[in-house]
């Protein structure tokens, strides 16, 4: 049986990072992973532009300028963002213009409106300025041939409001991993069907999906199979060669129905391991058939969560090199007791907040399913505690 380290490490030795990239719309690109750097293809902002409502004028010619003593200007023109003022700003001189606009020729800054009469063909000026004071110098954010993003960052909002300010509307990403999930067991039943006695609704794929929707890689697959291994076989026959890897649950112990094992035979697929020193999920599987990674999870909800998260993720940080699935550990201040002995490592529901962490609900059965309402982190009980006490210091694995 390997510990987690060992299975994490076994997993991962067996994927390689994905190289191949795909052109996509900028506004799908959400959380992919940039392949190209990104290059600034002209000055922003492009020109000299106001940052406020006002007039463009000239510094020098608010010397003195006060409520008492205004400085009175001719008006020569109004420019709005989108356009420009063709002419020049000469002594004595104003234009009218707008938030964005360009700032004409001629003016080294702009007065708010604020500080003016609001004139009409002319305005009276209340305020003395500096010289490019209220002024947005041109390429003042970024110039033309400078690296904006650089290849490998993982696309979020900030990033692509920043490529789309080059007008771009596709950029190249790397290709996602291509993800199948397969749920197995006669007892699971799909959400639209009606329930009967003996029955459960099918979690595992609800968790595991909707997690890969959550971190921006959707399944490609997504589907429920009778508990029959040539069934499975099959399928998996079927769908690994355009799947990177395929995660199913169910199906890892040793009873008649547990048909994994049968599956691999099946297969004759390579046997990485099965049974991982954790709990929950300790029998968990894994092979590869045809250089497709399988990963079998327990069936029971909460050992399938655990060791998608656990494993899951591993394995998926090693095929994207996206910090987005790179588990993330820190301590915390355990805030309430766990009274039963951990009988071996075990991984527990929690919460956690400002260094604090706490045990989700009274149920922490591996197939209770409440407490995951209110999860966000593993805590780790090592086999050496006797239980856990509020007030000890825990490792928590956020979600």
């Amino acid at each position: 049986m390997l510990t987690m380290e060992e299975a994490q490490m076994l997993l991962t030795q067996k994927v390689e990072e994905i190289i191949q990239t795909e052109k996509v719309s900028l506004f799908d690109a959400l959380g992919r992973k940039l392949a190209e750097d990104i290059i600034a293809v002209r000055d922003q902002p492009p020109f000299p532009r106001s940052p406020l409502d006002g007039y463009a004028l000239r510094g020098e010619d608010t010397t003195g300028a006060s409520h008492d003593t205004p400085v009175t200007l001719k008006v020569i023109g109004k420019v709005y963002a989108g356009s420009v003022y063709e002419g020049t700003v000469k002594k004595g001189e104003a234009v009218r213009l707008m938030t964005g606009a360009p700032i004409p020729d001629g003016a080294d800054t702009v007065i708010r409106q604020e500080d003016t009469d609001l004139g009409g063909d002319t305005v009276s000026v209340y305020r003395e300025l500096r010289p490019y004071q209220n002024y947005c110098y041109q390429g003042e954010d970024y110039q033309a041939g400078s690296i904006l993003v650089k290849k490998g960052r993982t696309l979020h909002a900030g990033i692509i409001t920043v490529i789309a300010s080059l007008g771009k509307t596709e950029v190249e990403v790397f290709k996602r991993p291509r993800i199948a999930l397969l749920s197995t067991g006669d007892e699971v039943l799909l959400p639209e069907a009606e329930w009967k006695p003996g029955k459960i609704y099918d979690t595992n794929r609800a968790y595991i999906g909707s997690r890969l929707m959550e971190l921006q890689n959707p399944p490609v697959f997504s589907e429920h199979i009778s508990d029959e291994g040539s069934v499975v076989a099959e399928e998996i026959r079927r769908i690994a060669p355009v799947t990177d890897l395929i995660i199913t649950t169910g199906g890892v112990s040793v009873g008649e129905k547990d048909i994994m094992h049968e599956v691999v035979d099946i297969l004759g697929a390579k046997q990485l391991f099965w049974k991982v020193r954790v709990k929950p999920g300790s029998p968990t599987l894994a092979f590869i058939w045809e250089g497709t990674l399988v990963l079998c999870l327990s069936g029971n909800p909460f050992g399938a969560i655990a060791n998608f998260e656990l494993l899951g993720r591993p394995v998926l940080y090693a095929l994207t090199g996206q910090e987005k699935w790179k588990l993330r550990t820190q301590q915390a201040k355990l805030q309430n007791d766990f009274i039963k002995p951990a009988g071996g490592r075990r991984f527990l529901r929690g919460w956690l907040e400002d260094g604090k962490v706490y045990l989700n609900g009274k149920n922490q059965a591996s197939g209770a399913i409440l407490a995951m309402a209110d999860c966000n982190c593993l805590i780790e009980i090592t086999p050496d505690m006797a239980g856990a006490k509020a007030g000890e210091c825990v490792q928590v694995y956020m979600l």
